[in-house]
C-alpha cells in the first residue's frame, strides 16, 4: 500500500469518528448544558463549517494524487450522470428546509417548549433519508473512476449507511411511535413507485 493510500485509509475513519461525535446526542447534551437554548441557532452552522474545513485536505489529496484511471464514461451518458449529480445536490439543499425534525437540537434533546410534530414534507413523503439517497447519487454518478476514488466512495458509502441508521435511532427516540409508523409507510431510500417498477421488471 502506497503512502497516499495509507493516509486515505487512516484519514477517513478519523473524520467519521469526529463527525459521529458531533452529531451524537451525548455531545449535544454537553454543549446544551454549557451554552443553553442559543445553540439551536449556531450548532448546524458550526457543524457545516467544521465538515467543510476537515474535508478540504482530503479534496486536496485527491486533486494532487488521483490514482490510476479505471474508466471514463463517454458522452452523452457522461452528461446524464452529471445532470443526476446536480439534481441530487439541489435536492439536498431543498431537503434542509423540508426537515425541521432533523435539525432542531432543542427538540432532539426534549427541551423544546413547543415541540413540532414529525410532519414529513417534500421528498420526505417518498423517502425517509434523502441525504443517503443524494449521497449515493452524487458519488456513484461520477462519470470517471480512479483507484483512490473507488476506495473513498466505498468507505463513504458504508459511512453514509451507518450514519443513516444513527439518524433513524435518534428520530425514533425523538418521535416514538409516530416515527415507527412513518418507517412502515415510507421506504428509506428507494421511493415506493420506483421500487414497484423495479420489482415488476425483475419478474
Amino acid at each position: 500500500m502506497s503512502m497516499i493510500n495509507a493516509i486515505l485509509v487512516a484519514y477517513l475513519p478519523v473524520f467519521a469518528a469526529l463527525h459521529s461525535l458531533l452529531v451524537s446526542r451525548q455531545f449535544k447534551s454537553l454543549v446544551w448544558r454549557i451554552y443553553g437554548p442559543g445553540m439551536d441557532n449556531w450548532y448546524m452552522k458550526f457543524f457545516s463549517i467544521f465538515a467543510a474545513i476537515s474535508l478540504a485536505p482530503l479534496a486536496l489529496l485527491f486533486l494532487s494524487y488521483p490514482g490510476k484511471r479505471l474508466y471514463t464514461i463517454p458522452p452523452p451518458w457522461r452528461w446524464l450522470m452529471v445532470a443526476g449529480q446536480i439534481v441530487a445536490g439541489l435536492a439536498t439543499i431543498l431537503a434542509f428546509t423540508d426537515a425541521p425534525h432533523r435539525f432542531s437540537i432543542s427538540q432532539q434533546l426534549g427541551k423544546a417548549e413547543n415541540p413540532k410534530p414529525l410532519d414529513p414534507r417534500g421528498i420526505y413523503r417518498y423517502v425517509r433519508d434523502q441525504f443517503l439517497l443524494s449521497g449515493f447519487m452524487q458519488i456513484w454518478l461520477t462519470p470517471f473512476m480512479t483507484t483512490r476514488l473507488l476506495v473513498l466512495y466505498a468507505m463513504t458509502s458504508v459511512y453514509l449507511y451507518l450514519g443513516s441508521l444513527h439518524w433513524e435511532r435518534r428520530l425514533r427516540y425523538q418521535f416514538g411511535r409516530e416515527y415507527e409508523a412513518y418507517q412502515k409507510e415510507v421506504p428509506r431510500v428507494i421511493p415506493k413507485a420506483l421500487k414497484s417498477k423495479l420489482s415488476g421488471c425483475s419478474k
